[in-house]
């Protein structure tokens, strides 16, 4: 699997979410759980989170993200990113969106929330484990 862009958006109806990016996207989730969906876009080559939110509420951006092969690449994305003179936060070993992932987080100059990482076993809970900032 090459690099893909991920979006993860906070939406205030699951369902209604999911039939729609369904219908927009012409494929199905390749996650669905409680709370919680993603889909596995191949072309545009995209990985689309759904994270349900509060009924009622505007959809957001929830943060963006960069999901990469190996936890080499997380690795080596983080000193990159370091020695580019960025603060980062690295995360090994957490559990976050029905994932065990390793990944490195970052800012951009709008405090948005970027993550590179990788997904190494599918997991039983969308809440974080350890020390994830996962949102």
């Amino acid at each position: 699997m090459p690099s893909r862009v991920q979006l993860a958006l906070r939406v205030p109806d699951l369902a209604e979410s999911v039939a729609f990016y369904r219908r927009l996207f012409g494929t199905g989730p390749a996650k669905l759980r409680d709370g919680y969906a993603n889909f596995a876009i191949a072309e545009p080559p995209l990985k689309l989170v759904l994270i349900e939110g509060a009924a009622g509420q505007d959809t957001r951006m929830d943060h963006l993200g960069v999901e990469v092969e190996t936890a080499e690449a997380v690795h080596a994305a983080a000193t990159r990113l370091r020695e580019a003179g960025l603060a980062t936060t690295e995360e090994n070993d957490t559990t976050c969106c029905y994932a065990l992932q390793d990944k490195v987080w970052v800012h951009g100059p709008g405090r948005e929330p970027w993550e590179v990482y990788v997904v190494k076993a599918d997991a039983d809970s969308l809440a974080k484990r350890r020390n994830s900032t996962c949102r």
